[in-house]
């Protein structure tokens, strides 16, 4: 096992961190009640809340409209704070998430956490950043190379912040990269493509303390997200584990002790309705077999696993109600599963 992975996976239950609710006290008991906690963001409550504005806390130039939800970074602000966020880049306290951006971060980190197998942090990755947020104009701040360049930096120090503030309250913390925007750097349209895109991430994770890790929803090139240097990889296994079981780099990441977190219970209300725990967990046993058949043993899956939600969902009509149910279920495949594993 590697040093910087200090835990197995062994069928623990976690979630991403986006939830649907409006009330901080009921997202983060639904949080706490899985075996890997973490701190839920909340864009209902706030659009500080947004994944990328709350990454974006403190930058230079950033300019949060909230009137218009909008987030942007003002060319002439940027190069005027520019000087003064360099003499500050010693400090924590510019990468510390504050109250205004997170209303349960610091609830979460009041907490007894000691006992937990691990706790989980999050913060969008400095790709899907880069290719989201814009200028003043529009343009994407992955064409600027000198916004682009800082923004990993920024986001390595905000990472690892949150990492060792985390790890004062549990020695097995750790905190993932969510990244929506991964798979579009293997577009033909995109002037920031997957080998810039690469280079640059293994720069970053290389200066990341403590275990590294991504989550993403969508579907990208496998072989190039399982080398990079990570050692958990979160991903929609209800839409995509089929595909990805099948990838000679998704045997070998976990052959090498690292955990897969398979997200493979749904949150979207017409999917939910559809699925119970022996279904559920029957589509993700039949992945684990095509990874058997290529030799991976099962007990080294299972050793190496997580159990997930597929994605966020914040567009249900019910609101919050899949989603918990499916915070439920998701409880149940887990100890199913290990009737079967363990």
């Amino acid at each position: 096992m590697k040093e910087r992975l200090p835990f197995t996976g062994d069928l623990a239950t976690t979630a991403m961190g986006i939830m649907p609710h409006e009330s901080p006290a009921r997202a983060l008991d639904a949080a706490l009640g899985l075996d890997i906690p973490f701190w839920p963001q909340l864009p209902r409550v706030s659009f500080h809340e947004d994944m990328y504005v709350q990454a974006m806390e403190h930058f230079p130039g950033v300019i949060i409209d909230e009137e218009n939800r909008r987030i942007y970074v003002e060319s002439e602000k940027f190069m005027d704070e520019l000087p003064a966020y360099l003499e500050q880049e010693s400090s924590s306290d510019l990468f510390r998430i504050s109250p205004d951006f997170s209303v349960v971060y610091g609830r979460f980190l009041s907490l007894d956490l000691f006992s937990c197998k691990a706790i989980r942090g999050q913060m969008i990755s400095p790709v899907s950043l880069v290719l989201k947020v814009t200028d003043e104009h529009g343009k994407p701040l992955a064409y600027n190379d000198e916004m682009r360049d800082l923004i990993f930096s920024f986001m390595q120090k905000k990472v690892n912040m949150q990492r060792a503030e985390l790890a004062e309250k549990n020695g097995h913390a750790f905190v993932w990269l969510d990244d929506p925007g991964l798979q579009f750097v293997f577009s033909a349209m995109s002037g920031y493509d997957n080998v810039k895109a690469k280079d640059e991430l293994v720069a970053f994770f290389n200066g990341i303390d403590g275990p590294r890790g991504i989550h993403l929803c969508g579907n990208p090139d496998w072989d190039f997200l399982f080398s990079l240097p990570l050692e958990i990889i979160s991903f929609n296994a209800y839409a995509f584990g089929d595909i990805v079981a099948t990838y000679p780099s998704v045997r070998r990441f976990i052959e090498a002790g690292n955990v897969v977190s398979w997200g493979i219970v749904p949150t979207l209300f017409e999917e939910f309705t559809r699925e119970d725990v022996t279904t559920i967990a029957g589509r993700l046993l039949a992945m684990w077999r095509l990874l058997e058949e290529k030799g991976v043993p099962r007990d080294v899956i299972c050793r190496n696993s997580l159990i997930a939600p597929a994605t966020c969902n914040l567009l249900n009509a019910d609101n919050t109600t899949t989603v918990d149910n499916a915070f439920r279920l998701l409880r149940e495949v887990s100890q199913y599963v290990q009737r079967h594993c363990l």
